[in-house]
């Protein structure tokens, strides 16, 4: 049997009566964190150009683009061109081992798939969940190798689009494991360009696009490789440089028995790359706390485990630059005592005040207490001109989604700007699960 058999057929046989409840409910939480993120990713250039592609190719009236009335389009494009305008505002969710953006990823396939196919809610959120896990246990077993080789988060996500895809189409175990096996060797992605520029988006659109391809592919019958994530110079050696069979069976232990979208799911409420938010919170409670105002500060130093200097760009000039500037996030928290969606426009970024204080920023020696609880956490200690110190751990800490299961700590990490239920996600009712069709 290989990994992508085993994986199919469990992912094929859970039904949704098989989910936790709060499973469902992250499910539901990553539709609207998605498309809030692309109501402002629809509007930069880089969205514009791939959905101006698009409509120039047409073809089948399959499914929207969000916030872009107008024909459908078949719905690979549609989820491609979705998944472009979420994951260019830098919002969108993260996996918090391996900063893997699935949710974009599945939100942008499965409202597509359902809008042709008319799937019910409950078959929609049990799609994104049983993506989600797929993505979650392929992406665990190259990580961090994958990371520290150079290649970027998509080559992970395209599992979650085409499991969601394979869910929503009816496939099968034999064909669920050819779409798996055909998304192993359909996508690639550099994080140096990521980082960088506005390949980042790109990268998401082809995550939802092959995805689907592939599902569709393994739906008429193609064969891949089944051994490919496992076999010699396969998916899990070339990727994450980790001996195949034991990263199959990493993958595919314990199927069922805990949910990776329960432990590892992180929404952002602010665009930016999610290690740095903990960072502007930190710096923001420490500023508040000392009183401190900018023209009084003598420095800024971070303090987190295993960070010896800061990477990214010191002085961001634009949206992507801001996403992977930790700099830019310690700054702006001390400027404004504070940070959102104001800090991620042009205006922000080229303010004197946050420039001037990315020159205070430092990098303290890592803590060396409770190392375990910081995950993305940070320590931020703010020295002022006259003495004065001011200093603030934030720790990425679970939240409760809902009043309906107080006791549970199967919660999502909300981080690091909505907590408690005066937020306005922990107030949210639960999504249905049957109650949303989506006209063919």
């Amino acid at each position: 049997m290989t990994v992508a058999r085993d994986l199919a057929r469990f992912l094929t046989q859970v039904s949704p009566a098989d989910l936790p409840e709060q499973a469902v409910d992250h499910a539901a939480m990553l539709i609207p964190s998605t498309l809030a993120s692309a109501a402002l990713g629809a509007g930069l250039e880089s969205s514009g150009i791939i959905r101006a592609l698009a409509r120039e190719r047409g073809g089948r009236p399959d499914a929207s683009l969000w916030f872009s009335p107008g024909p459908k389009l078949p719905m690979a494009d549609a989820a491609q061109v979705n998944a472009v305008a979420s994951d260019a505002a830098a919002s969108d969710d993260s996996d918090l081992r391996n900063i893997v953006h699935a949710g974009t990823t599945l939100a942008a396939t499965t409202l597509a798939v359902a809008e042709r196919t008319g799937a019910s809610g409950e078959k929609v959120l049990t799609a994104i969940v049983l993506g989600y896990e797929a993505a979650g246990r392929i992406g665990e077993a190259i990580t961090p190798g994958f990371r520290t080789r150079g290649f970027h988060g998509c080559l992970v996500a395209i599992f979650s689009g085409a499991v969601a895809a394979g869910r929503l189409l009816g496939l099968d175990p034999a064909r669920m494991a050819q779409a798996l096996a055909l998304s192993a060797t359909s996508i690639g992605g550099l994080a140096a360009a990521a980082n960088t520029s506005v390949a980042r988006e790109y990268h998401a659109g082809l995550a939802a696009l092959l995805g689907i391809q592939a599902a569709l592919a393994a739906e008429r019958g193609y064969q891949a490789e089944e051994h490919i994530l496992e076999t010699h110079h396969g998916f899990f050696e070339v990727y994450g440089g980790v001996e195949g069979a034991a990263a199959g069976a990493s993958a595919t232990r314990e199927l069922g028995q805990s949910w990776d979208i329960l432990t590892d799911m992180a929404i952002k409420l602010v665009p930016g790359g999610h290690p740095h938010h903990a960072l502007a919170e930190a710096a923001a409670n420490a500023a508040r706390d000392g009183r401190v105002v900018p023209d009084g500060v003598e420095s800024i130093t971070l303090s987190r485990p295993g960070v010896t200097t800061l990477a990214g760009p010191r002085h961001p000039t634009d949206l992507i630059g801001m996403a992977h500037s930790p700099a830019y996030f310690l700054a702006a928290g001390v400027a404004d005592q504070g940070f959102s969606w104001v800090h991620a426009t042009q205006a922000k970024i080229a303010d004197p005040v946050i420039h001037r204080l990315i020159e205070k920023v430092r990098v303290g020696p890592p803590p060396s207490a409770d190392v375990e609880r910081y995950r993305q956490g940070a320590t931020v200690t703010i020295r002022t001109t006259d003495g004065r110190t001011s200093t603030s751990t934030v720790f990425y800490r679970r939240v409760r989604v809902s009043q309906e299961s107080p006791g549970s700590t199967s919660t999502p990490n909300i981080a690091p700007w909505c907590r408690g239920r005066g937020c306005p996600i922990t107030r949210s009712k639960r999504a249905s699960r049957s109650s949303m069709t989506f006209a063919a």
